[in-house]
């Protein structure tokens, strides 16, 4: 369980530890329709589930957001950022007054779930599986949390933009390497990265241990990806594409040697809510350029 938290916080820090510029189309309205009026001050702990309440029309009724709650971008300018969930406490919680909590069981801290419940306020704890399926679930939960049982719509876009997805003859082995200053590390099977990999049709290149563990020379030999994926802001940090060649191990495997690297939104890749599919065919579209 512990190995599963850090996972899940790496990736929220990951995709929280910069704002970076959501580019992905922000094509929410698309799958909008009018939302039945509530009078709900919501503050979403997640940044999959803030995606998914704002794609269902209640954009307005958002009050504060968790640090991982980058898409869509217009929340900036009205929802307060509450920071990172790990380490949240009660007091700016309440000084938005809000009516709703939603956030998933594993990103919260037990501390902070204690105080929200004796607190009063009406709070949804949502189980959060990295899978179509579980992302399909999830976006029913929270639409029958706020109200809103117009989320079919969501469900079908994200199988519409998965059968976009290109297959790909020879899987490439992918890579993803999180980093942030000093601090790197890769993702094994059973990661959100793992499963987004997979559905865009490459390999993740690490199966021999779960979750993530910091980056070694040893690992990224052994594994020998063909391509390494870096979240954008990562990647940035990193020194770009020349820092991820001189990473440990990097030179001696198939991607370094032939210079693979790739780069996404971290909120889009880590969020596995309605754009799902979105990220799968993004990443697919990398993966056939860099397989080619």
């Amino acid at each position: 369980m512990k190995k599963l938290i850090l996972a899940v916080s790496v990736l929220a820090a990951v995709s929280s530890c910069k704002k970076e510029t959501s580019k992905p189309t922000e094509n929410k309205a698309e799958v909008s329709s009018e939302a039945p009026k509530t009078n709900n001050k919501i503050v979403t702990l997640n940044g999959g589930i803030t995606e998914i309440v704002s794609a269902l029309g209640h954009d307005s009724e958002i009050v504060a957001t968790d640090v991982t709650s980058t898409y869509p971008e217009s929340l900036k300018a009205t929802a307060k950022d509450l920071g990172h969930v790990r380490s949240m406490t009660i007091e700016p919680i309440m000084a938005v007054s809000p009516t709703l909590i939603l956030a998933s069981d594993k990103d919260i801290n037990p501390d902070l779930v204690g105080k929200i419940k004796a607190s009063g306020i009406k709070t949804e704890l949502f189980k959060q599986e990295f899978t179509v399926g579980g992302t399909k679930k999830l976006i029913a939960d929270v639409a029958k949390a706020i109200g809103n049982t117009d989320y079919q719509k969501l469900n079908d876009k994200i199988d519409a933009d998965l059968k976009q997805v290109q297959p790909i003859a020879k899987k490439p082995k992918v890579l993803f390497i999180y980093a942030r200053g000093n601090m790197m590390m890769v993702s094994g099977k059973n990661t959100p990265m793992a499963a987004l990999i997979n559905l865009a049709g490459g390999e993740n290149a690490i199966n021999d241990f779960e979750d993530f563990k910091p980056l070694t020379p040893e690992a990224v030999v052994k594994a020998n990806p063909d391509v390494l994926f870096f979240f954008t802001s990562g990647l940035q940090g990193s020194g770009g594409n020349e820092g991820a060649l001189k990473m440990p191990g990097v030179s001696q495997t198939n991607a370094g040697k032939n210079k693979k690297i790739i780069a996404m939104d971290g909120g889009l890749v880590s969020g596995f809510g309605p754009r799902l599919g979105e990220a799968a065919v993004a990443l697919n579209k990398l993966l056939v350029e860099n397989t080619k």
